[in-house]
């Protein structure tokens, strides 16, 4: 049973399910969702709590004894499970589907792990655990919801803050949520009147934005040139190697290419789309780069990644930084330049 993250509380005050399984990418996020899920567990009695952390050696035996011995010093027991991949292998695989038959009404099961993709979803393991299980998917919160995620922290918080100060909030703090929170908190220490300005975010709140390139991909698509220089700069900072950004900008627009290409040809954008299975999300930002750009831009733009990819292997002279500057600049403009 798929169970929104604002929705778990009241999901939990209806009744406990026998196993949870909390995913995503957002740190603080998920954990916020474990919080909840834990406290209302302690509420009812769960005073026990077996804690793994499983990596690709781990001994899934442990996990199943936990399951199958009584506990001397409580009731019930929380049997926690930290994975650090979403693919747990054939001997997790198999551990977790004879877990799902074999959990008792005194324990519940909590596993916490990255994103799954629709295709682990679609596993056979993965399967078993949805019949029974409660599944919180924490998504990451982009920058159009950023705002009004930031405006309820603050409220949350409560504090007032203006339009303006919430956005200067945004600048810094874009892609790190858990700084948000921290910021918040500082301010509401320092707030004389519980109201936050402008002047309050610019002067006391450092820069702690954190991108990744999937962010920077998104914005270029959608055709927002100064994020996405901004992007481009924060990741260059943070001592990303050019090669991978490199790699990763060549991968997409490749495929923009080709479904330029097929739209071209008369295909519709939508059919193109599906048949190259973007997702629905990434479906507007797609779309968008494609009405921008036909086949020869695109073409244009893989011959100066591939310039990129001469100079970071010293093959040609040039910055690296600056060409790949140059070709998101060229993928986020209206038309190639």
């Amino acid at each position: 049973m798929k169970i929104y993250p604002d929705k778990l509380e009241g999901q939990l005050a209806r009744g406990l399910l026998p196993l949870y399984v909390i995913s995503g990418d957002e740190p603080l996020l998920v954990q916020e969702s474990t919080d909840i899920l834990r406290q209302a567990l302690r509420e009812a009695g769960f005073t026990e709590r077996d804690l793994f952390h499983v990596d690709a050696n781990f001994d899934w035996q442990q996990v199943l004894y936990s399951n199958n011995i009584m506990s001397l010093f409580a009731e019930k027991k929380i049997l926690e499970l930290r994975m650090s991949s979403a693919k747990p292998g054939d001997k997790g695989a198999k551990a977790l589907t004879e877990l799902c038959g074999s959990v008792s009404e005194d324990t519940c099961v909590l596993l916490v792990l990255p994103r799954v993709d629709a295709n682990t979803q679609r596993t056979k393991w993965f399967k078993t655990l949805d019949a029974v299980a409660g599944f919180v998917q924490v998504w990451p919160v982009d920058a159009k919801r950023l705002p009004g995620w930031i405006d309820n922290r603050f409220k949350r918080a409560g504090l007032k803050a203006s339009r303006d100060a919430v956005l200067a909030l945004v600048e810094k703090v874009e892609g790190n949520l858990l700084a948000a929170v921290q910021e918040i908190e500082r301010m509401k220490l320092c707030a004389t009147d519980n109201k936050i300005d402008v002047d309050m975010v610019m002067s006391g709140v450092a820069d702690s934005s954190r991108y990744d390139i999937f962010v920077l991909i998104d914005a270029a698509l959608e055709g927002n040139v100064k994020r996405s220089i901004k992007i481009l700069d924060g990741l260059q900072l943070e001592g990303v190697e050019p090669i991978y950004l490199n790699s990763m900008l060549a991968r997409e627009i490749r495929s923009l290419s080709g479904m330029a290409f097929k739209i071209e040809q008369g295909q519709t954008p939508d059919a193109v789309m599906r048949s190259a299975r973007v997702w629905d999300n990434r479906k507007g930002p797609v779309g968008a780069c494609l009405q921008r750009h036909g086949t020869v831009a695109l073409q244009q733009m893989q011959l100066r990644l591939g310039a990129v990819d001469r100079m970071v292997k010293g093959l040609t002279q040039g910055s690296a930084w600056d060409e790949l500057t140059s070709a998101v600049l060229d993928l986020s403009s209206q038309r190639a330049r």
